[in-house]
């Protein structure tokens, strides 16, 4: 099974998705493309909220960030894609079931509510999404024939 690796990095104030970086045999023959969004909230008539979603070019503290990465490329078979989180961004939400999370620098992966991290005393907690260091997501054989896909998750700037 391939597996590809896509990271961000910060550069000043703004998020940039920086290429993906792919390991395996076929490893050049699926393509990334990535963006970032601001997520806002507005007033909107009936006193209704409006969701705005804004090309990510500036960020600071506390904006609410959704990570788009879009793959194509025909595999004959599935491959698995893992997504280190930048230490500026906390994990805010998967969008997709399929999606595991790593709190251990991507040796062990699941659901986060079934995730645990050691205190500062050496004791057992339940994983919190600040503590997420990774993302993965296992694209199946059929998708992967498809030629096409897309991978989100939400993040909080730091």
């Amino acid at each position: 099974m391939l597996k590809l690796v896509i990271a961000c990095v910060a550069t000043g104030a703004a998020m940039i998705p920086a290429a993906a970086h792919a390991a395996g045999p076929m490893a050049g023959n699926v393509q990334f493309a990535s963006d970032v969004f601001v997520e806002r909230f507005q007033p909107a008539p009936g006193g209704r909220t409006a969701r705005i979603l804004e090309r990510a070019d500036q960020l600071r503290p506390g904006d609410r960030v959704i990570f788009v990465v879009n793959w194509s490329g025909r595999k004959g078979g599935g491959f698995t894609v893992t997504n280190p989180l930048p230490r500026t961004i906390a994990f805010a939400g998967a969008t997709d079931d399929s999606q595991q999370v790593s709190v251990d620098g991507g040796h062990t992966w699941g659901q986060l509510e079934d995730l645990t991290v050691r205190d500062a005393y050496g004791r057992l907690r339940p994983a919190h999404a600040e503590d997420v260091t990774h993302l993965r997501w296992r694209i199946q054989t059929p998708q992967a024939l498809a030629g096409t896909g897309q991978m989100t998750w939400r993040g909080v700037v730091r």
